[in-house]
């Protein structure tokens, strides 16, 4: 029974760090195998610890599903070595990698779910939606957000559903949120891109409130529920069974994009985690 490994990228947030932690309880209640999580930088428990403990319990195979929404640096690079040095640490360990979550259709549904907690679907023909993801230096990441948005507002009688990023992309949340002002919307919904509660969705948040050009309401965070623990599910039989090539048409890991000819073949290496002392090694 192959165990199931969740890769979190990490939070200095203690909401966010607990909310992860409640989420693999909710797997581990629902699959007869073994589940452990962990992350690869800025808060315990790291990675490094899950892959001990699988390795601990017999296990030498693995599927590790990142629990990302989008294909940026972490899911691409960060990930991929971290697990590459664990496999180095661990002898006779393997494992298989899963595909980021988004954009999938349980997604919508559950960004549709937050968007109804604090909008009559009433109102949604005179309602504009901002969609605020992340933001990442990697186009391919940016654009998998604005594919979402496109999606989220095909049949769903929404005024418009305009991108926005948090960080390192824009437009920001300001600037999106003048956006949506400037094409007419006199209400919008702002509705984070993002799984857990963390720093950058409370950053969200507060950028939105300071918006003064129209009624603005903040949504949730997807956060831990059933329909995310099903998407994680498929995504873990995906990697045990299914075929899990990724669309590389955009990668700038792989072909030259404009002002990123410099990525083209670079290297990937595992991020630095304080927790773990043998990093160096």
């Amino acid at each position: 029974m192959t165990p199931l490994l969740l890769v979190g990228h990490g939070t200095r947030d203690e909401a966010g760090v607990a909310e992860f932690a409640r989420f693999a309880e909710r797997l581990r209640a629902r699959l007869p195998v073994d589940v452990a999580g962990g992350f690869i930088e800025l808060s315990p428990p790291p990675l490094t610890d899950a892959v001990a403990e699988l390795y601990a319990a017999g296990h030498r195979h693995v599927a590790a599903v990142p629990l990302v929404l989008v294909a940026a640096g972490h899911a691409k690079g960060d990930m991929p070595a971290a697990l590459a040095r664990e496999r180095e640490r661990h002898p006779g360990l393997t494992y298989a990698y899963g595909r980021p979550l988004g954009p999938h259709p349980t997604l919508l549904a559950l960004l549709e779910e937050r968007l109804d907690a604090v909008l009559d679907r009433a109102d949604r023909a005179d309602t504009a939606v901002l969609l605020v993801g992340r933001g990442s230096t990697d186009p391919d990441a940016n654009a998998e957000v604005c594919k979402a948005a496109r999606l989220l507002w095909e049949g769903r009688g929404l005024a418009m559903v305009e991108t926005a990023f948090v960080s390192l992309a824009r437009p920001g949340v300001p600037e999106g949120l003048e956006r949506c002002r400037l094409l007419g919307a006199e209400r919008i919904v702002v509705l984070p891109y993002f799984l857990f509660p963390g720093v950058l969705p409370d950053r969200v948040v507060a950028e939105a409130r300071s918006y003064e050009g129209a009624e603005v309401r903040c949504a949730e965070v997807i956060g831990d529920c059933d329909g995310l623990a099903d998407l994680v599910v498929e995504r873990y039989e995906e990697a045990l069974h299914g075929d899990i090539r990724m669309n590389c048409d955009s990668c700038v890991y792989r072909l030259p994009m404009p002002g990123f000819e410099d990525r083209v073949g670079a290297p990937q290496h595992p991020h630095h985690h304080p927790h773990d002392h043998d990093h160096a090694h």
